[in-house]
């Protein structure tokens, strides 16, 4: 089993390439200024920050006023504020000029977007409830800062004494945290750009700036575990969970990266976890239904599987899972039909096409096998096992012939594939090529095949 952060990750930046287009595209450009006052308490360092801030807050309003007349955006049925927040992880500012003359830090940015681009991800955002959810509290905390900013600064022009101090160095902490916040907007990012090792750096940054920053943590740690890095992801997920133990999502992220290591019984520990502190969590289900299915055990999967679906009705791949596990345990209508819903949800998910062939090949319905293992190499036409189901299904029909060129097809893509030189063997044989019948279970035999090696012995041929 795969790292399903990789696994997520992979399909959903796949997913952004391959969303329908919506319009044409069309590079807008939105420029604009804002000035800061800076108080007694102020630092060049301080006005900078929230200059940018501010500035970048006017540059995404602006950008979600165009966005929210276009049609298509209107479709969506957000509000002003949902289509900021989600632009917000989208689009970077650019800084174009900035000055500091000791008491006034001026500042000039833009934001360029591609609106067909821009729109097409906001309709992919927005139905991740759990990618909204992060946006949504990324945007909160920096409003929260922002005020919490303005209210000292207010306080401070009147404060004494050890108020002044303790509000100074609350302000202090405001601007602190407003930086790291800063950081870990631009590795978000880079996250949806899909660029993970400028995002670890982006999100390393916002941790040596603010150490106590859990979801910095809990973000590097996907990052190192994209990057092949699982071990230092662990103990980021590990960092995280101690700043914030009650973030269901750094339990689930830490069970796939157990389960990369193969460790299977911590993985469905931070998956019960993560369910025991937010039982909506549709991705810790399917997932810890796939590791019951790896433990063999499908009926329990078969459980998650079902709370997962009732959750997110609209994951092709949980029906799948499902479909796989209904199989295991000799359903194999049940299987068909949920191999049928992850086709209906995702006609471009090729492998069940593959396993729904197979089901159709032992229901006897070889010609609807055929023709889904047509379909599967139309989308994945390198993936040489399903040359070698396809040629399966010739032999089931006694055309060799056809049986053999799927098999030599595999075998040019997958040149150690065992099985393919062994049954490209049996149907020489089959039709009197006996020479080359030999050639080829030498050759299986020779890559571990037992039964070819056997069959070769009896007749007291060596390999």
């Amino acid at each position: 089993m795969k790292s399903n952060i990789a696994r997520i990750t992979l399909v959903f930046f796949l997913f952004l390439l391959s969303i329908p287009h919506f319009v044409a595209a069309e590079t807008k450009t939105f420029v604009r200024e804002y000035t800061y006052q800076a108080g007694d308490e102020d630092s060049k360092n301080s006005s900078r920050t929230i200059a940018l801030r501010e500035v970048k807050r006017l540059l995404l309003e602006e950008l979600g006023t165009y966005l929210e007349s276009t049609s298509e955006v209107q479709n969506f049925q957000l509000t002003k504020d949902q289509i900021i927040t989600l632009t917000a992880g989208i689009v970077q500012t650019e800084l174009v000029e900035e000055k500091w003359d000791g008491r006034t830090y001026w500042i000039k940015a833009i934001i360029q977007a591609d609106s067909g681009d821009v729109i097409k991800t906001i309709d992919n955002l927005r139905k991740d409830r759990q990618k909204t959810k992060e946006l949504e509290e990324i945007r909160k905390k920096s409003d929260d800062l922002l005020k919490e900013n303005a209210r000292l600064r207010r306080e401070l022009a009147t404060a004494k004494g050890e108020k002044k101090k303790k509000d100074t160095e609350a302000y202090k902490k405001t601007i602190q945290d407003l930086n790291a916040m800063e950081w870990f907007a631009k590795g978000h990012a880079q996250v949806m750009a899909g660029r993970w090792k400028e995002a670890l750096d982006f999100f390393t940054k916002s941790i040596e700036i603010d150490p106590q920053y859990a979801k910095a943590y809990g973000n590097r740690g996907v990052a190192y575990d994209i990057l092949g890095n699982t071990k230092q992801a662990i103990k980021d997920f590990d960092k995280a969970i101690e700043l914030d133990p009650q973030d269901a999502v750094y339990y689930y992220n830490r069970g796939g990266a157990y389960e990369k290591l193969g460790n299977i019984k911590q993985m469905i520990n931070d998956y019960d976890k993560a369910i025991e502190l937010n039982p909506q969590l549709a991705m810790a289900h399917k997932y810890r239904g796939k590791a019951y299915a790896q433990l063999g055990n499908p009926k329990q999967a078969i459980k998650d599987f079902n709370k997962a679906i009732e959750l997110d009705p609209q994951d092709a791949q949980v029906y799948f899972d499902r479909g796989l596990a209904y199989a295991k345990l000799g359903n194999k209508n049940q299987a068909l039909m949920d191999y049928n819903k992850a086709i209906e949800l995702d006609p471009e998910y090729a492998l069940p096409y593959i396993i729904r062939g197979n089901t159709y090949r032992t229901l006897g319905n070889i010609q609807q096998a055929i023709m889904d293992f047509n379909k599967a190499i139309e989308l994945t036409p390198q993936f040489a096992l399903t040359y070698i189901h396809r040629g399966d299904a010739y032999g089931d029909l006694g055309n060799y012939q056809q049986a053999i060129k799927d098999y030599s097809k595999a075998i040019e893509l997958d040149p150690l594939s065992v099985r393919a030189y062994a049954m490209r063997g049996g149907c020489y044989g089959v039709l009197g090529n006996y020479q080359q019948a030999i050639a080829d279970l030498k050759i299986a035999a020779r890559l571990g095949d037992e039964s070819a090696q056997e069959m070769l012995r009896s007749r007291k041929i060596e390999w």
